[in-house]
């Protein structure tokens, strides 16, 4: 029966993945958002092929050189090719992205959820411990952790993780609290399961999407944030090839060489508005009445 019951399951799943991959293609921006994150991982992961030129490698004798000629998108105040650094900083952001994700996301799922089950004095110590850093911008609380901790990547993902998770929690809180007292959870009881395993057996699947498309939005304020600390020297260190990093180099010359931040202000904005798009239609995608109609 359980090999069966698999066997039933795996194809549902895939379908349901294949049905909400193509309601996303069906929508223009969610395209364009797919598309972007595609290109985003495909230079990541093909970086040493892409990139025509060593990043880390200084040639005094092309420097601020204007694009073409050898450089796609021309050399920065080294003599580095700004193209091959901005293909080699797509690994950085993804990293950041990954890292902050898998972190986020588990403890924001963790402490909403509980919070909203269990209620009492957990949810209100919870909630107050997220108020706490809900009340101050994201950037300027990540400025705080990276000052005492110190400036690097790691200490900067870790800074962004701290200071990420707390609209996560609130978000799967409301949607624990609309949940416990469905008939399903009482019959849950009833049968003498514990609070532990209805809130992960019963509750943070319910809530899971929800989290999901949150997330996926909050990804834009990770990728800004970063770039933030980056641009103020507490984030990738040089001679890393992270965007921020790239655009507060380059500040100084900016006026007379244009591309020194125009092509890594670019890609910023165009990986945080791919993942807005996004994640708009992954909440158009997961609707209960969305999925009805398909």
């Amino acid at each position: 029966m359980t090999a069966q019951a698999e066997k039933i399951r795996l194809p549902a799943s895939v379908n349901a993945l294949k049905n909400i991959f193509l309601f996303l293609l069906r929508s223009p921006t969610s395209t364009f958002g797919l598309l972007v994150l595609a290109i985003l991982i495909l230079a990541a992961i093909f970086a040493p092929l892409i990139a025509t030129h060593d990043p880390y490698v200084q040639d005094l004798t092309n420097v601020l050189k204007a694009p073409g000629d050898g450089h796609l998108f021309g050399t920065d105040e080294l003599g580095r090719d700004i193209f091959s650094r901005l293909i080699f900083g797509a690994r950085i952001t993804l990293t950041i992205i990954f890292l902050v994700s898998i972190v986020v996301g588990p403890i924001g799922l963790i402490i909403g959820t509980a919070s909203g089950y269990l209620g009492g004095k957990f949810d209100t110590v919870m909630m107050r411990i997220t108020d706490i850093f809900l009340s101050f911008p994201s950037l300027i609380l990540s400025l705080a952790f990276v000052a005492a901790l110190g400036p690097s990547l790691n200490n900067a993902i870790i800074a962004i993780a701290l200071t990420s998770w707390p609209p996560i929690a609130r978000l799967a809180r409301a949607e624990a609290m609309t949940f416990r007292n469905a008939d399903y959870i009482a019959a849950a009881r009833l049968q003498g399961a514990s609070p532990i395993r209805i809130i992960i057996k019963s509750i943070m699947p319910m809530c899971l999407p929800s989290v999901l498309i949150r997330l996926t939005l909050n990804m834009a304020t990770v990728i800004l944030t970063a770039a933030g600390l980056g641009f103020l020297g507490l984030g990738a260190q040089p001679p890393l090839p992270e965007w921020g990093a790239m655009i507060a180099t380059g500040r100084r010359y900016m006026l007379d060489n244009w591309w020194l931040v125009t092509f890594p202000g670019v890609s910023i904005l165009s990986v945080s508005l791919a993942f807005n798009l996004l994640g708009d239609g992954l909440r158009d995608a997961l609707d209960p009445k969305q999925m009805n109609r398909r």
